[in-house]
C-alpha cells in the first residue's frame, strides 16, 4: 500500500465529512438537478469531478517536483497547508449559523453539455479549490515512503470516487435534498461544526507529529 494506513483512514474520514458539508459545488449540483432532472445532476457532478482531477494532477506534479528539487520545502508546504486547514476549520465554526444560500439561479433548462461544462469551469476557475487541494492532499503524503506521484494518484482517485458518491446522490435526489437543506438548519450547523473541528484537529496533529 503506497499510502500510510493511518493517514489513509484519516483521509477517508476527513474527506467524507467535508463532502457532505453544503458548499458551492453541492448547491450548484443541487440546482441543476432540481431544475433539469437527475441526469443533469449527474452531469454537473461529472463536471465538478473532472475539475477536481485536474486540481489533483496539478498539485501532484508541482509538489513532486518541489520534493525532488528541495526536499525540505515539502515540509514547509505541508505545515502551511496544515495552518490553512486550521483556518478553514475556525471559519466553519465561526460562520456555522450563517444562512446557506439556495442553489444559484439559472436558466429554466440547460443542455447536458452546458451543465457539464459549467460544473467543470466553475470549479476549475475557483482559486479556493486550487488552494484547498494544495493544502489538503500533502497532509496525507509521506515522502519517506517514496512514489509520491503514486500516493497522490491513490488519494486523488479516492477523492473523485467520494465526489461521485456524495454529490451524485445529491444530483439524483435533488428535490428532496433541496427541501432538507432549506429546513434543517440545525443539522447543517452541526455538520459545519463537526467539519470545522476535524479540520482543526487534523491540521494541529499533522503539523506537530510529522
Amino acid at each position: 500500500m503506497p499510502v500510510d494506513t493511518h493517514l489513509l483512514l484519516a483521509f477517508l474520514l476527513t474527506t467524507t465529512v467535508a463532502m457532505i458539508t453544503p458548499g458551492p459545488d453541492m448547491l450548484f449540483i443541487l440546482g441543476c438537478g432540481m431544475r433539469n432532472g437527475p441526469r443533469a445532476g449527474l452531469l454537473a457532478t461529472a463536471g465538478v469531478a473532472t475539475s477536481e482531477l485536474v486540481h489533483v494532477a496539478v498539485a501532484a506534479a508541482g509538489l513532486a517536483a518541489l520534493l525532488e528539487a528541495v526536499p525540505v520545502a515539502f515540509t514547509a508546504v505541508r505545515i502551511a497547508g496544515a495552518a490553512y486547514l486550521i483556518y478553514l476549520g475556525v471559519q466553519l465554526i465561526r460562520h456555522r449559523k450563517d444562512p446557506v444560500d439556495d442553489a444559484p439561479a439559472g436558466e429554466a433548462t440547460m443542455s447536458g453539455r452546458k451543465v457539464y461544462l459549467t460544473g467543470l469551469t466553475t470549479n476549475l476557475l475557483n482559486p479556493k479549490m486550487v488552494t484547498f487541494t494544495i493544502a489538503f492532499l500533502p497532509q496525507f503524503v509521506t515522502p519517506a515512503r517514496g512514489h509520491v506521484w503514486l500516493q497522490f494518484a491513490v488519494l486523488g482517485a479516492i477523492l473523485i470516487v467520494l465526489e461521485f458518491l456524495v454529490d451524485g446522490t445529491v444530483g439524483l435526489l435533488s428535490g428532496r435534498i433541496g427541501n432538507w437543506l432549506r429546513t434543517r438548519r440545525t443539522a447543517r450547523r452541526r455538520i459545519d461544526t463537526a467539519t470545522g473541528g476535524i479540520f482543526i484537529g487534523l491540521g494541529v496533529r499533522l503539523a506537530l507529529l510529522r
